[in-house]
């Protein structure tokens, strides 16, 4: 199968990389599996928005760049230039993080 180096996602879809989950804390203790649960992603790339069934254009509500809460299920995972994304549709993410 060819490998594709970028995926741009259609209508309300986007492409997700899941954040890292951190092994140990800042202090060096080592954190067990079941707490390094970590439903966060940033958004590589956003589709355009999607018309509603009155016709009118919806545009998406995240963008390129911004941090996400995803939901513990769900997302459909693909492989582009050798990572692990999960694609979402925008109205399945759950917030935008902000510090």
């Amino acid at each position: 199968m060819q490998q594709f180096k970028r995926l741009v996602p259609l209508m309300n879809r986007v492409l997700i990389k899941k954040l890292e989950v951190p092994t140990k804390t800042q202090s060096g203790i080592l954190l067990n599996s079941g707490e390094t649960k970590n439903p966060a992603g940033v958004v590589i790339e956003a589709g355009e928005g999607y018309y509603d069934h009155k016709g009118e254009f919806v545009k998406i509500c995240v963008k390129v760049g911004d941090t996400v809460l995803l939901p513990d299920f769900g997302g459909q995972k693909v492989k582009v230039s050798g990572q692990e994304l999960l694609i979402f549709r925008d109205t399945d993410l759950l917030g935008i993080l902000s510090r």
